[in-house]
């Protein structure tokens, strides 16, 4: 797809698209409510497991932006929709926050360190050597090993700080087992929130500020894509990559509709 004046509904990543350090970026405020008030179909995406939407909900509208938590899609939520799609009602050993957990107890899951159908490894500030020693024993006792999210790290005020994708991969060097990651890069993310909208990719744009998750993921899910300019891309860093998207702008103001103005005759 490539125009955008084809595009009736909207994915949108949040950190360097909508919020940078808790600030709502510039155009973001504006554009939300011109999706509200048109009633177009959207949803704000973000590989965060830690939190439930609820509560990105509530930090979003103290940077002041407005998202219902229906309108949020995070991977721990994604991850419960694919693992209620594979075993309905099964069982997991997780490690993670309340983002995770929740959304695995709503979608019908146990949670248990007996024999599990699956050990779910999600974000937390407080990862534990005991449990990543019993994810490593439950796996090698035939447990599958899910992921929700491959980022190796995590920002914070003192630099940055190893994610899942870094735990994840202490957990297959010592099992000898790969995780089926479901956040991004994985186009399953952006899949799972098109059926959550009812939108099809033919006429769906995915907004993001990353070349190697929201662009590519979008390219491989038929996504129109949208690249902006106030996250971790810049024109050197796209140019590391074989693929382009499909419009590069300055942020998310330009996807703004100007009123037009009146004049007095």
């Amino acid at each position: 797809m490539g125009r955008r004046e084809e595009v009736e509904c909207w994915l949108t990543d949040m950190d360097g698209v909508l919020v940078h350090e808790n600030h709502a970026l510039p155009g973001a405020a504006d554009l939300l409510q011109q999706w509200e008030d048109s009633g177009t179909p959207y949803l704000v995406l973000t590989n965060n497991s830690i939190f439930t939407a609820r509560d990105l909900s509530a930090r979003l509208r103290s940077s002041g932006l407005n998202v219902p938590e229906d309108r949020i899609w995070t991977s721990a939520l994604a991850t419960a929709d694919f693992l209620k799609s594979q075993l309905p009602g099964g069982t997991a050993f997780v490690i993670g926050e309340a983002g995770i957990t929740t959304a695995l107890h709503e979608a019908g899951f146990i949670m248990t360190e007996t024999n599990p159908d699956y050990v779910v490894v999600g974000e937390t500030r407080n990862y534990s050597f005991d449990a990543i020693t019993k994810a490593i024993r439950l796996i090698g006792d035939g447990a599958r090993f899910i992921v929700t999210n491959p980022d190796a790290t995590g920002p914070s005020k003192d630099g940055p700080m190893p994610a899942t994708g870094a735990i994840a991969a202490l957990i297959t060097k010592a099992t000898g087992m790969e995780p089926y990651v479901v956040g991004k890069p994985n186009p399953m993310m952006f899949r799972s929130a098109l059926n959550k909208i009812g939108a099809h990719s033919e006429n769906t744009a995915m907004i993001g500020d990353r070349m190697d998750t929201d662009i590519v993921a979008g390219i491989e899910a038929g996504l129109h894509t949208i690249l902006v300019l106030t996250g971790i891309s810049d024109q050197a860093e796209i140019q590391k990559y074989p693929f382009r998207p499909d419009e590069i702008l300055d942020g998310v103001h330009e996807l703004v509709r100007k009123e037009p103005v009146e004049t007095e005759l």
